[in-house]
């Protein structure tokens, strides 16, 4: 769930305010967040492993944070 709320914002910034790209670049952007996620927490701690969702939330909730104070510090 936490890489569907962070894949649209990252393609507002990389392809424009235009949906008809926006919707197919968020799901790409979703599908490589989620598979980089899969392969780092793999690959990090080698004979265990770390869930995909606990590495995506360590990757994208910076990035997510600063968006939700960007949109809050324009509201104000």
């Amino acid at each position: 769930a936490f890489v569907g709320l962070v894949a649209p914002h990252i393609a507002r910034l990389l392809v424009g305010p235009d949906y008809r790209w926006i919707l197919p670049y968020s799901g790409l952007y979703a599908a490589i967040l989620l598979l980089g996620a899969d392969v780092l927490g793999r690959v990090v701690v080698a004979p265990s492993e770390i869930a995909a969702g606990i590495v995506a939330l360590l990757l994208g909730g910076p990035f997510f944070i600063a968006v939700v104070r960007k949109y809050r510090l324009s509201q104000l």
